[in-house]
């Protein structure tokens, strides 16, 4: 029986392997024997899945981008091309320390850039969005906004992208949905929509560029 998922002819596929169905593999990924994938994923070209990683549903992996051992990636997140992941905070080639990776989390939603770096043993909160080229050490919060070198907190976006911002009840409306948010203290969450529940198929193709909303 043919698998349920797509893979170049130069990608290669490790057996015992689980991936799900409608997943897609471009040339030259390798995805190794004990990696979890799910469906309708999208791996680019030279990406790499290690033993010991989980991947949700919907996950887009751009171009050149490995991700390693002790890694659990959510749903519905992008990883931008060429960005790094890692699993050893203190790596030594003379120290063997594969008992020892550091488990790194990016949650569902969550938007990596490209060429950005996520040092190990943190968490990418819900609709997390890192900037390209930034280096983050630390945790980030729910629809937290990334920049810099190192890292740093600078706003925070809402699901569809942009900067979101707070009027003196702490409410802020995304410009393209019209979904409110409601930010108390460091906590962000949507007031209109569940942070585990699909966008309605109206909002889940964009229609206007995001210079144009910026505009508005």
């Amino acid at each position: 029986m043919p698998p349920s998922y797509t893979a170049h002819p130069t990608a290669v596929i490790d057996e015992g392997a689980v991936i799900g169905k409608g997943t897609g593999i471009w040339h030259f990924a390798h995805i190794c024997k004990g990696a979890v994938i799910g469906e309708r994923c999208i791996f680019g070209q030279n990406t790499m899945v290690a033993d010991n990683v989980k991947i949700g549903n919907n996950v887009k992996v751009q171009n050149n981008v490995a991700i390693y051992g002790g890694t659990v990636v959510e749903d519905d997140v992008f990883l931008g091309p060429s960005c790094v992941l890692t699993n050893v905070t203190n790596p030594r080639s003379q120290v063997v320390r594969r008992s020892l990776y550091e488990k790194t989390l990016i949650r569902r939603g969550a938007t990596v850039g490209a060429n950005a770096t996520i040092v190990c043993g943190i968490t990418l909160g819900r609709y997390a969005f890192i900037g390209a080229g930034a280096v983050v050490a630390k945790d980030v919060p729910d629809y937290g906004f990334i920049l810099g070198v190192p890292g740093r907190l600078k706003g925070y976006m809402s699901r569809h992208g942009h900067m979101l911002h707070f009027d003196d009840k702490g409410v802020a409306v995304c410009p393209e949905s019209k979904f409110r948010y409601e930010k108390k203290g460091d906590v962000v969450r949507c007031l209109d929509l569940d942070e585990d529940a699909p966008l309605p198929p109206e909002l889940a193709v964009g229609s206007t560029s995001y210079d144009d909303l910026k505009r508005a």
